[in-house]
């Protein structure tokens, strides 16, 4: 055989052993105890995902610890048990955390920082070697306000413990003073045989949600396999709503005040869609643009008006001014919204200058108006400077109504659309380039479909350090919340007063409460309601950065650091720190920006596509993460090695006869 066939042979067998080599570390650590617990108190919810793993190794070895959390969430504490010491992350300024970080690159230890964002989750990840036969347990906290969307809450919950596990619980406690009114379970791991693992119960007050499958059940799942769980459980509810002047709590000092009325009339609209047809559109962009525009005019009222222009360098007007939402004229719509085609750059400034023009020249009153642009690239015509484009929008609209910016894909400026947005009263929202986008611009568009009031405005008598007090509009659906702190802890009573526009008349909503009422809140949970503060006012000021200038920007970045750093909360301007036993090593997590793509300095991320959304915390070195990343990559990987090593094996066998073939021949030839 010649040395040739030999290598072949034996790079089969390396790369085929290497495949079973990494099947066998994987048996080697036993996750005999997987808990998640979820407690939400008035929206506000805390998880804890606590992971006890075992080494069944007579030797060391790195065990990893990965899960994912929502993208709004902050990481408050991460801890890490080993021998009975433990091992906590400590959150610090982001400069301080990048030297210790760069410090232990500079002495070769294991270091990462973490930035990468998906779509709705994020993912965390670390690892810590662990002695023979010996334990570790992870521990993880997370924080979030649930928002209110669509007359409902929801709490998304992942699972993926990577192998199915003997002692696997999720439970989820939820306590809501008005009462709950409705309370279901959805997402991947309620389905087929799963949902016998299911149970809810529900009282008054209080909602109770507990999955416990066992291990045989953790493996059929519509997205489990023999590597267990992997998917996703949302617990969605909404409170009852007696009370139009919404629910006001009072505790250890501080507020919150959750304002949602439902019994006003809806205000008619006058929306105007201004739909970017460049030729980066191209394809299933704009395709799924119009499917999704068909949807959105099926859905208008019939006293509401709107507009339609296309863009690319330059700007095409369906017709001059707003049209009431007729049958007739929605069917001409469509007609103009199936013959969209893309072609051609992009001219930002000037389609959405002639949104404004065209909403300015028709007011109406007793109506809420809404400019509302999707776009996926930068400004490429006419006018391309950004910060021009900013003034001129912002000059043009005044205060008189908000610009909602949906960006669609990831080559699309977000920064740019999500500081036109917030100077112009409206919010910018990310289209991921994915099979749904269209119900994703469907999606987005119902939530701002009925507004209800405009210009509310909240009065706290005796509050300070308040968050936001100012809105431009409430939806039906959504949820206005504001929180503070009460200037006097001796007073018996706190008032609120909302103020606000109805169709086209003022109204005033206000309410007493007494501070000394008993709380319905446990006392475990009682300072909840300052951690809410506190997130809720950070994510304001983080906001707000992109709107600020010069001392106040630099102030607001200050208090928002401080209040990061007094509640351990990973925030961007924050990073957690875990300092590991093995001689120091150092790990510090980021929190990336929204639209920001995976990517980490001196480690190696493998790119994963998840369901849904997601940032990746990732703390491993390259070649243990090219061992033992995802499930599906695991079993690409074992495929594909499996069909190289058949490929050598047959090669390596053909290459042989054919020696021997030649060797008999030449034998042959010589005796002749």
């Amino acid at each position: 055989m010649h040395q040739a066939d030999l290598r072949l042979i034996i790079l089969g067998a390396f790369l085929i052993s290497a495949s079973t080599g990494s099947v066998k570390k994987k048996q080697n650590v036993d996750i005999y105890s997987f808990y998640i617990n979820s407690t939400v108190t008035s929206r506000y919810a805390t998880t804890v995902i606590t992971s006890r793993v075992a080494n069944k190794l007579n030797e060391s070895q790195e065990i990893q610890f990965e899960v994912k959390i929502p993208k709004n969430a902050f990481i408050s504490k991460f801890r890490m048990v080993i021998d009975g010491k433990t091992y906590n992350g400590v959150v610090k300024e982001k400069e301080e955390a990048q030297e210790q970080y760069n410090q232990a690159v500079s002495r070769g230890q294991s270091a990462g920082l973490i930035k990468s964002v998906g779509r709705n989750l994020e993912d965390f990840k670390t690892s810590v070697t662990v002695a023979a036969f010996s334990k570790v347990t992870f521990e993880l906290t997370y924080e979030e306000l649930l928002k209110r969307r669509l007359g409902k809450y929801e709490l998304l919950i992942n699972a993926q413990p990577m192998q199915p596990v003997a002692d696997f619980k999720m439970e989820v406690h939820i306590q809501e003073k008005p009462g709950i009114s409705f309370l279901e379970v959805k997402g991947d791991l309620s389905t087929g045989d799963l949902a016998d693992a299911i149970k809810t119960t529900r009282a008054d007050k209080e909602a109770s949600v507990t999955f416990y499958p066992s291990q045989d059940q953790q493996t059929k799942c519509k997205s489990c396999g023999e590597d267990g769980l992997n998917g996703d459980l949302l617990v969605t509810y909404d409170v009852n709503r007696q009370n139009p002047n919404g629910e006001i709590m009072v505790s250890n000092g501080y507020f919150v005040h959750y304002f949602a009325p439902s019994d006003v009339q809806r205000i008619p609209k006058n929306v105007v869609f201004i739909i970017d047809r460049s030729g980066s559109m191209h394809g299933r962009k704009i395709d799924q643009t119009r499917l999704a525009l068909l949807r959105i005019l099926s859905d208008l009222d019939e006293d509401d008006h709107f507009g339609l222009i296309t863009f690319d360098s330059e700007v095409s007007l369906w017709k001059r001014e707003l049209l009431r939402a007729t049958e007739e004229n929605l069917e001409n719509a469509k007609s103009f919204v199936k013959e969209i085609r893309d072609r051609g750059a992009t001219d930002i400034n000037a389609a959405v200058l002639a949104g404004v023009d065209m909403i300015s020249r028709h007011p109406r009153e007793g109506t809420a108006s809404i400019l509302i642009l999707l776009t996926d690239g930068d400004p490429t015509s006419g006018e391309i400077n950004k910060e021009k484009i900013m003034a001129n929008v912002k000059e043009a609209i005044g205060t008189n109504f908000p610009l909602y910016c949906l960006g669609f894909g990831y080559d699309v400026n977000f920064d740019f659309l999500t500081t036109m947005s917030l100077e112009n009263s409206g919010v910018a929202r990310r289209i991921y380039e994915d099979s749904d986008a269209d119900l994703q611009l469907q999606g987005f568009y119902e939530e701002v479909a009925v507004p209800l009031l405009t210009e509310i405005q909240l009065k706290y008598p005796g509050g300070t350090n308040l968050t936001k007090t100012s809105f431009s509009l409430y939806f039906n659906g959504s949820e206005i919340v504001v929180s503070g702190q009460i200037t006097d802890n001796s007073v018996e009573s706190f008032t609120t007063e909302v103020i606000a526009v109805s169709k086209g008349s003022d109204v005033t909503y206000q309410d007493t409460i007494m501070t000394k009422e008993p709380s319905d809140v446990p006392p475990e949970d009682e300072d909840f309601m300052q951690r809410l503060w506190a997130y809720l006012t950070v994510k304001q000021l983080l906001e707000r950065q992109v709107l600020l200038k010069g001392q106040e920007k630099e102030d607001e970045k200050k208090e928002a650091l401080r209040l990061s750093l007094k509640y351990q909360f990973v925030t961007p301007l924050t990073s957690m720190v875990v300092t590991k036993p093995q001689e120091g090593d150092v790990e510090v997590a980021d929190k990336p920006k929204e639209g920001e793509r995976r990517k980490m300095r001196g480690m190696a991320l493998v790119p994963k596509v998840y369901n849904d959304y997601a940032y990746d915390y990732d703390l491993r070195p390259q070649a243990d993460m090219m061992m033992s990343s995802s499930p599906v990559f695991s079993i690409i990987l074992g495929v594909g090695i499996f069909v190289i090593f058949v490929f050598v094996f047959v090669l390596g066998f053909f290459c042989w006869r054919r020696s021997t073939r030649r060797q008999h021949v030449s034998l042959q030839s010589t005796c002749d």
